[in-house]
């Protein structure tokens, strides 16, 4: 059975002779995962790390184990939601203004820079997916941080050469259709639509 039961995290035999994509993400790309692996049938076999990618620093920390031993065509990324999550010195989350994010901004760039290194060694298609709108009522992020952190990601991916897949704008075009209430996650319907920008971007970098 996957970790939390969640088919997302179902591991999935490649079907010959089609292109590896991996997707690195929080729980906004655990929700995307499954109807993005519909849409890529017969084209593409998906794979993601059967578990949530966290901040940054879990990134450091698992990605030699996330990427394994098999090669990559295509690898969608993201790191920011929980970069900007406010906690204690204890590790505590708290609501904003208590707290510091649990990736300073700068350490967030160093962190981006070190793990777009190690990602470009794998010799895949590279695609940076900007951070999803953090709306107002959420709790333990302030709205408007997930843009300061998309800047910073932006510059690391700029200075590698990497595409942006920009779904902050693709989401905030529809955000009431898609976004629970002051919740930085989506419903199913619209983890679907996310799906459909993220297969489309996956497609168009295979081609």
């Amino acid at each position: 059975m996957p970790p939390n039961n969640n088919p997302a995290f179902e591991p999935i035999e490649d079907e010959p002779g089609l292109p590896r994509v991996l997707i690195i993400g929080d729980s906004i790309s655990i929700g995307y995962t499954l109807p993005v692996r519909e849409l890529l049938k017969g084209k593409a076999n998906l794979h993601r790390p059967l578990t949530n990618c966290g901040p940054t620093k879990r990134g450091i920390e698992e990605i030699e184990n996330w990427l394994g031993d098999g090669s990559w065509d295509v690898i969608h990324f993201n790191w920011g939601l929980h970069d900007i999550v406010y906690m204690t010195e204890q590790g505590e989350r708290v609501d904003p203004p208590q707290g510091q994010h649990q990736v300073p901004a700068n350490q967030y760039e160093q962190n981006l820079d070190t793990l777009v290194k190690r990602l470009k060694q794998t010799g895949a298609k590279l695609i940076w997916c900007a951070t999803t709108p953090v709306p107002e009522g959420t709790s333990i992020r302030k709205p408007g941080d997930e843009v300061e952190y998309n800047a910073i990601a932006q510059k690391v991916m700029d200075a590698h050469g990497i595409p942006t897949h920009d779904l902050y704008t693709y989401a905030i075009e529809r955000l009431d259709d898609i976004q629970l209430p002051a919740n930085v996650h989506f419903s199913k319907e619209g983890s679907a639509i996310l799906a459909e920008s993220v297969a489309r971007h996956i497609l168009d970098i295979l081609a």
